[in-house]
This record gives C-alpha cells, structure tokens and sequence, in this order.
C-alpha cells in the first residue's frame, strides 16, 4: 500500500510538471504570436488609421469624393469583380479536374495553379507584356481583331487573374478529397448528367470552401499591385485603380491622401477577414 501510494505521488508530481511545462510553453507562444501580431499588423494599422483621419473627416471625404479618387475605386470594383468570377468558374474546373480524373501531366498541372504564389507579380506583368503588347508575341493578332489588351482593363484583368486563381482552386481541393465520389458516381448511375450533378451534388458539398475562396480571391484582387502597374499604364482616369492612385500619391508626397485611400483598402481587406473567419467557423461545424 505505501509504495502504491509513493508511486501515484510520483505520478501525480510528473503529471503536474508535464502540465506546467505545457503550460509555460503555450503562454511563451502566445506571447510570441501577440507580438508578432502586435509589431507588424496591429500598430501600423493603428498608425494608418491616425493618419488618415488626423488632418479631420471633412479631408477625408473630400479625398474620398475627388473624381479620380472615385474612378480608381469604380476601376478596381470593376477589375476584381470580372477577375473574381472567372477565378470561380476556373478555380472550380481545375478543382474538379485534379480530383476527380486521372491523366497524363496532372501533377504538373497541379504545379502550375501554384506559380503564381511562387512568381512575382511583375513578372507576371511583363510576361504580358511581352505577349500581348503591339509588338509582342500575340499584340498584332489581337489589334488586328480591335482588341487592345496592354494598357486596358482586359491586360488587367488578367494579370489580376492570374496572380488570384490559386486562391478558389486551393480552397476546393481539399473538400472535393474529403467528400469523395461516391454520392457523384451515385447520382450518374441514376441517369443524372454532369450539369445536374454539379449543381445537386458537387455544388452543395464546396459551397462553404467555394465561398471562403472567394472571399480571399476578392480581397487578393482588390490589392492587386505590381501586375496591374505593368500592364495597365497606370493612366489616371482610365486605368489607374486605387492601389496604383495610393502609389501616385506618394511619389506626388500627397501623403493623408494616400492614407486615406488606403485606409478604405484596409476597411475592406478586414471586412474579408472577417467572413473569411465566419465561413471558416462555418465549415468547422459542418465537419
């Protein structure tokens, strides 16, 4: 009975030791995680948002209400609406393509959706350019049938597509893998046609990671800089979106303008966040 008793004293002291050590290591991290958060988010955020609003809310809004202020956001609006539905429709293709069929180069396949993460934008920029402008490699084709890509909203749409695709395909993935495609194969063997599986099947099962995918798509789109600077001209009034007017400012030393266009940016970015969290949450409790 005594030496029972000292050993579950042992235990119980090497249990509590354990739990302590844990519990000094989950506090170190956090603190680690809170100043990291804390140094490279949270206070040049804080700083954004006092120097935005410190020369007053009516130069804000008159920031905010100048008409090439306006026509940035309109361009931007438009550019990452159009990039963003075409993200879906071929963010979702690849997605289903690289689950559900086995072919020859799909691994490379799978490879390309992620070289936009591993590329530069500008680069991305000037291989455009190098493709589509006047003297590129397609630029007289595409003139001759009166389409002008580089220095128009078509180039930018583009670059900002390419560099956002990866966002709703990655998202996808992994949920196609988890379902499988028992119910899929099911629903053909019933008579159904693909269209009809898509949307009663595949559909109802990616909606919640379809709708995360393009929520970080948007907001990747949205920011889009160093692409759209290449191929767009970056002509005020015409095509300059707000991230490239922010970029103006500064080089122009129109500082509390670029920060409150940026500030706007910034709004919306967190907007993302947050129902990107909420979808996530979402998607948790499905499982």
């Amino acid at each position: 009975m005594a030496e029972s008793a000292v050993i579950g004293n042992l235990t119980g002291a090497r249990a509590a030791r354990r739990r302590e050590r844990a519990s000094a290591t989950a506090i170190s991290l956090r603190t680690v995680a809170l100043v990291y958060v804390t140094v490279l988010v949270l206070v040049p955020v804080v700083v954004l948002l006092y120097r935005a609003l410190s020369p007053g809310l009516a130069s804000f809004f008159d920031t905010l209400n100048d008409p090439i202020a306006q026509h940035a956001f309109q361009v931007t609006a438009v550019v990452a609406g159009i990039s963003v539905v075409i993200d879906t429709v071929f963010g979702v293709a690849v997605a289903i393509l690289l689950v559900r069929y086995r072919f020859p180069g799909r691994r490379l396949l799978s490879a390309f959706i992620d070289l936009p993460i591993a590329v530069s934008p500008i680069v991305v920029g000037l291989a455009l350019v190098l493709v589509y402008s006047p003297t590129g490699w397609f630029g007289p084709f595409v003139e001759s049938h009166g389409l002008v890509i580089i220095n128009a909203k078509p180039g930018m749409v583009l670059a900002t597509v390419f560099v956002s695709l990866p966002l709703v395909a990655r998202a996808v993935i992994p949920v196609l893998e988890q379902v499988g495609t028992d119910q899929d194969q099911a629903a053909a063997s019933l008579g159904a046609n693909a269209l009809i599986r898509f949307r009663r099947v595949t559909l109802p099962s990616i909606r919640i990671a379809l709708a995360y995918g393009i929520v970080l798509a948007l907001a990747r789109c949205i920011g889009e800089y160093g692409a759209v600077l290449v191929v767009s001209g970056n002509i005020s009034g015409q095509t300059q979106t707000a991230p490239l007017l922010i970029g103006e400012y500064f080089q122009t030393f129109q500082r509390d303008q670029a920060y409150a266009i940026a500030l706007v940016l910034v709004l919306v970015a967190f907007a993302a966040i947050l129902a990107g969290a909420y979808i996530r949450r979402r998607q948790r409790r499905g499982n």
